[in-house]
């Protein structure tokens, strides 16, 4: 678990691009799923961090994670990992005893007495070819504490819709994904319904692990399928706004057999959380 600095990043430069609060809905999600991650302060979760992977071309989004995160865990370490040494050098007078910024890859950057109890990786795997997805899970797993998780996924350009892999670092015998430590725990679509609410618009911001499946045949097309007839079908909801629509859209997914959190506090705000849908 105990990681030196690493000396040469693992991985590609990032287009860096960001928008003022785009993840924004991505920490407020972690913050309603299991807010207790954030707290923990039992054996090596008491110095575990919160790793923002790929921050991009400014500090903006982990400087944002850290002011909401702090809320629950003001004492919360937060490390921002770039590949780019300029975004790096400019992102570092903002740091302070327990905000970093250091250059790295998915060979985190780590000192040898710290750990992570989440990352968050947004927008970087989506620019790597398919055969390159496992072994950059693989890379991140070796870091994570046990009961850690790691959300990675794309959203679009200002935070709006996006879809992310939740996978929890766990035992490898325990795994659903061979030869590695993690167990997907559910794939999650958000949406604030700015953009109205069309099931289509969630294809392009896939994560990697999916979004070429999207055929006959494959799990995810399935899925999305099913989710766009159980819209059709639920369409007269329409009239009592698009939140009430959305909602009855994945209450009637789920009647068709899929294993989904029919919570309302996710539903309600956007979120559709479907269990251990992981292609293995």
């Amino acid at each position: 678990m105990k990681k030196a600095l690493s000396k040469k990043p693992i991985g590609l430069p990032t287009r860096g691009k960001t928008a003022s609060n785009r993840l924004r809905r991505v920490d407020n999600f972690i913050l309603l799923y299991e807010p207790s991650l954030l707290t923990r302060t039992d054996g090596l979760f008491q110095r575990s961090m919160f790793v923002d992977l790929g921050y991009g071309f400014d500090a903006r989004t982990t400087l944002e994670s850290a002011e909401r995160f702090r809320r629950v865990n003001p004492n919360l370490s937060i490390l921002g990992v770039e590949i780019d040494k300029e975004r790096v050098d400019a992102a570092l007078p903002y740091a302070d005893e327990i905000t970093h910024f250091r250059l790295g890859g998915f060979n985190l950057p780590l000192q040898p007495t710290e750990s992570v109890r989440l990352i968050r990786a947004f927008n970087v795997l989506r620019q790597y070819e398919e055969r390159d997805f496992i072994p950059a899970y693989e890379q991140l797993a070796q870091y994570v504490l046990p009961g850690g998780l790691m959300i990675e996924g794309t959203s679009n350009p200002f935070g709006s819709i996006w879809v992310a892999n939740l996978v929890r670092k766990t035992l490898e015998s325990d795994s659903s994904l061979s030869g590695s430590q993690w167990k997907f725990e559910a794939l999650v679509f958000s949406t604030n319904f700015r953009m109205g609410f069309d099931i289509t618009d969630f294809q392009a911001v896939l994560p990697k692990n999916y979004i070429h499946h999207v055929i006959q045949g494959e799990p995810i097309y399935d899925f999305i399928e099913a989710w766009k007839r159980s819209a059709a079908e639920k369409s007269p909801a329409k009239v009592f706004g698009l939140k009430q629509w959305f909602a009855a859209s994945v209450q009637s997914l789920a009647s068709k057999g899929y294993d989904i959190n029919l919570h309302k506090k996710f539903i309600n705000k956007g979120w559709l959380i479907w269990n251990f849908g992981m292609r293995t």
